[in-house]
């Protein structure tokens, strides 16, 4: 079956922190491109959050099988801690940073679960894909029985940041998760974002002039993609046949949202102290896990424009009790004793931050957020931006969107309604319209390893072979696409030089 005929476009959306999927029929897209369902909410265990993601966190057993993904993964792991029966099962969450990090990635790449306990990355990821591909399958088959996998075409998300590697690395755990090659599309995250905000109506986007899209034939736009892990941006400009062309080359940094959670619990052990905190989250993970919830909230929610104290609940009779046994103090009394004792307090069952300490725990990643972005702006081709528009669950967070728009108060900064669903839901419409983006810039510069007659006014000594008689210079570099340059995805380039003798010559541009 060809890649065009499908029923249904399903994009799944692997995020750092938390994943989710979202589908339309083709008779949807066809009415109303932005008719995309997504799953029922999911429930986060005690704390009640509804979210329409779910932590990328998988559980398996001690034979590697699969157990559970997301919420429920982390429940049943906390469970099986408190009841001291989680050594033999591995849990892993947050890995999609390994692939940011690893730049040598291959097939045999370990990584370590929570307990330091090793499985080939190949099969964590697989799995976990395939935990949301067979959730999909589930869920349409309820609403329209007899839907195999091949009546859908799959869209996977990624950062444009990463390199080839990681791309390759994600496509093949998704056909690992048995979905089919020629069904399976990448769509690179700020781009899928990008295509949902140009079928938003503008009352939805908020930040636009009410009289305008987003990107009106010839505007350019900076779009700033802040997930978990890292923050993916690009610059593009809508043309007049209403599809986008990138400006600028995706560029980023490791500044998203877990940056912070990674402070928040830093200085939760500076107050409690780290013995404590490591105490509290081995005895009591399903508490630590709502803590980290609760702060979730809180760090999308509060209010920077109001400079008072903030306020969070915290799993009051839990940490109290951890106190009490590991350092013979009740909480109030070790948070009175801490060296940061004037500016945090106890009220009841909520922890009382005052505001300059609370928003210091995201100054630096915000610092890194706007270097990032006066750094493209200043950019040749950037100079015509007018337009921020920010996606993805960090930028919810009302003091990234103060700072961006105190940082570049001549530029009108977006923020859509649900803007953590942009990318996700975006993908969907680019499996419906895969030709959206009709240019990109290359990141990089690609070519073949060639030999050369040697020249010994030219070439390094050290590269001199002999080859059928003959003296070649080995190692020569023959490009044929140059970094910055315009490229048009999926051409395909066909060059006579070849690294290797199994080498036909022939190159598709990445997606």
């Amino acid at each position: 079956m060809a890649q065009s005929d499908y029923l249904f476009v399903a994009a799944i959306d692997f995020g750092t922190t938390y994943s989710g999927y979202a589908f339309s029929s083709r008779a949807d897209f066809t009415r109303n491109p932005l008719d995309i369902h997504a799953p029922q909410a999911w429930h986060a265990g005690s704390a009640q959050l509804l979210s329409l993601k779910t932590p990328t966190c998988l559980l398996l057993d001690s034979d590697k099988n699969f157990v559970a993904f997301g919420y429920d993964a982390e429940n049943r792991y906390a469970d099986l801690v408190s009841r001291e029966l989680h050594e033999g099962y591995f849990y892993f969450s947050r890995i999609k940073m390994i692939l940011y990090q690893n730049k040598n990635l291959s097939k045999d790449l370990m990584i370590e679960d929570i307990g330091g306990k090793s499985l080939l990355a190949l099969d964590v990821f697989s799995l976990s894909i395939k935990a949301l591909k067979d959730h999909f399958i589930d869920t349409i088959n309820d609403e329209v029985p007899g839907i195999q996998i091949d009546d859908v075409l799959w869209v996977l998300t990624v950062p444009a940041i990463w390199n080839d590697n990681a791309k390759l690395f994600m496509r093949k755990s998704a056909e690992q998760a048995g979905i089919p090659p020629n069904k399976l599309l990448l769509a690179l995250e700020p781009e899928a974002a990008s295509i949902y905000c140009q079928y938003l109506p503008t009352q939805k986007l908020g930040g636009a002039n009410p009289d305008i899209v987003v990107a009106p034939v010839g505007s350019k736009y900076i779009v700033v993609d802040l997930g978990g892990g890292t923050a993916d941006i690009t610059v593009h400009e809508k043309i007049n046949d209403g599809r986008l062309r990138e400006i600028y080359f995706a560029s980023g940094g490791k500044c998203g949202g877990t940056s912070v959670d990674c402070e928040f619990f830093t200085l939760m052990e500076k107050i409690i102290n780290p013995a404590t905190m490591n105490a509290f989250k081995r005895e009591h993970l399903e508490n630590y896990l709502d803590l980290g919830r609760e702060f979730e909230n809180k760090k999308r929610s509060f209010q920077p424009n109001d400079a008072g104290p903030i306020n969070m609940k915290i799993p009051f009779l839990t940490l109290d009790l951890v106190c009490k046994k590991h350092l013979g103090q009740e909480l109030e009394s070790v948070i009175e004793s801490s060296d940061l004792s004037s500016k945090v307090s106890l009220i009841m069952d909520k922890i009382r931050f005052e505001f300059s300490l609370f928003t210091s725990l995201f100054q630096s990643t915000i610092d890194c957020l706007l270097t990032l972005m006066v750094d493209i702006l200043s950019e040749k081709g950037c100079d015509g931006v007018t337009e921020i528009l920010l996606v993805g669950g960090f930028s919810q967070c009302k003091l990234v969107q103060k700072a961006v728009k105190d940082t570049f108060p001549k530029h009108k900064v977006i923020v859509p309604e649900s803007s953590d669903l942009a990318v996700m839901k975006g993908a969907v419409i680019f499996g419906h319209q895969p030709n959206i983006i009709a240019q990109r810039i290359s990141r990089y510069t690609y070519g073949f390893s060639k030999k050369k007659t040697f020249d010994p006014e030219i070439h390094d000594q050290n590269h001199l072979e002999m080859v059928n008689g003959k003296e070649k210079c080995t190692h020569l570099f023959d490009a044929f696409l140059k970094r910055k340059e315009t490229i048009q995805p999926g051409k395909i380039v066909k060059t006579t030089a070849k690294s290797r003798p199994s080498e036909d010559g022939v190159f598709k541009i990445p997606q």
